[in-house]
Order: structure tokens, then C-alpha cells, then sequence
């Protein structure tokens, strides 16, 4: 998966708490076991009406966050159940970090597991951040996953924890294969030896 470093885009506010993964992408979408083009209908329901139509005021809708990188959103982000296919819309649309002040267990390691950063902030950080993010293109957060900060458009630094372990299999695009590979001369020393120590296995 691709590597993430340093990421300065725009930030699309959602302010609603407990936004589940039905929400991020309805049940009827689940049929796929490919990871792309699920962006087309990330939020479905809220970003069409019933005839296939946008809806004007949802935020993703908006010509200022189109192109949107980064949500800054409400507590309890990636709630309900369990589908990976959540952040599979969330990276097809070009969404590679959510910021919120918690997350739930199961969507933040998938998070991991597919390139996008999940970043937990105190609440008075968040709704810093929503404000920056409400004025639209013209104000761009800045991630940087090596120095863990992240940095309002006026030059706020705010930091943030996160387990070394991920840390560093997102700043080199691994995912749970890549992780193996990695020890992958460990991996034939061990069969080498496994195969003549014992020939019968």
C-alpha cells in the first residue's frame, strides 16, 4: 500500500458523533471483495437523494471539499460493525486520515491495515480543527506522521500518539503481507534449516 509521510491537504469538517460504517458505506455495497471504486458512493445516503441526485449542502458535495484528504469529525468515528470495506471507500475516495477524538476498536486497526491514518486528539484540539476546517480549500492541514503532529493553517501544532509498530508500517506501506515479507530472509534461513533437520516434514 502506498506509504504515508507527510500529508498537507484539505480537511472536510463532519461534526456528527457516531458516524457508523453503514453510514460511511451502506449495507448494498458490501457485495464487492475489491478494494477500489467504492469511492463513488462513500456517505451514499447522505451525499444523493432516492433519484441518484447530490445533495447540495452535504460537506463532500461541496466544491470546497471535493478533493477533501483529510475529515476532521465527531467522537465515536468508525462505529457499528466490523466491515473492512469502510476504509476500503473511505482511501477510493482520496481520504487518507481521520481526525476525532476517539474511534471505534475494529475500524481504527482497519484503518491501519489500508494506508489511512487515524488520528485521536483532545476534544478542544478537534474543534479547533473544525474550524479551521469549515473555511474551506483555502485552509489546508498539514499531517505529519514522523514528527506525529499535526498542523492548523495558521501554525498550530498539535501532536499525537500512536503505536510505534504502526507507525512504522505506515511511513513504509506495509500492510499485514508487507510485515511478513519483511522477515522473509528470516523466514527461508528457518525452512532451510527445518528442512534438513527434518527431511520428513
Amino acid at each position: 500500500m502506498p506509504p504515508f509521510t507527510t500529508l498537507t491537504g484539505v480537511a472536510a469538517p463532519m461534526p456528527l458523533v457516531n458516524i457508523d460504517t453503514d453510514m460511511i458505506i451502506p449495507k448494498q455495497f458490501l457485495k464487492t471483495i475489491h478494494r477500489s471504486g467504492l469511492g463513488k458512493n462513500l456517505f451514499d445516503e447522505m451525499r444523493y437523494d432516492r433519484e441518484g441526485n447530490e445533495i447540495e449542502d452535504f460537506v463532500l458535495n461541496q466544491p470546497a471539499y471535493r478533493n477533501a484528504e483529510i475529515i476532521v469529525a465527531g467522537d465515536n468515528f468508525g462505529c457499528g460493525s466490523s466491515r473492512e470495506h469502510a476504509p476500503w471507500a473511505l482511501l477510493d475516495f482520496g481520504i487518507r486520515c481521520v481526525i476525532s477524538t476517539s474511534f471505534a476498536d475494529i475500524f481504527y486497526n482497519n484503518c491501519f491495515k489500508n494506508g489511512i491514518l487515524p488520528i485521536k486528539l483532545p476534544q478542544e484540539a478537534v474543534d479547533a480543527l473544525m474550524d479551521d476546517a469549515r473555511n474551506g480549500a483555502n485552509a489546508k492541514l498539514t499531517v505529519d506522521l514522523a514528527a506525529q503532529t499535526v498542523t492548523s493553517p495558521d501554525g498550530t501544532e498539535y501532536g499525537f500518539e500512536i503505536d510505534q509498530t504502526r507507525k512504522h508500517n505506515l511511513l513504509n506501506g506495509l500492510d499485514d503481507i508487507g510485515q511478513t515479507l519483511e522477515k522473509s530472509a528470516a523466514i527461508d534461513a528457518f525452512e532451510a534449516q527445518a528442512g534438513q533437520s527434518r527431511p520428513w516434514v
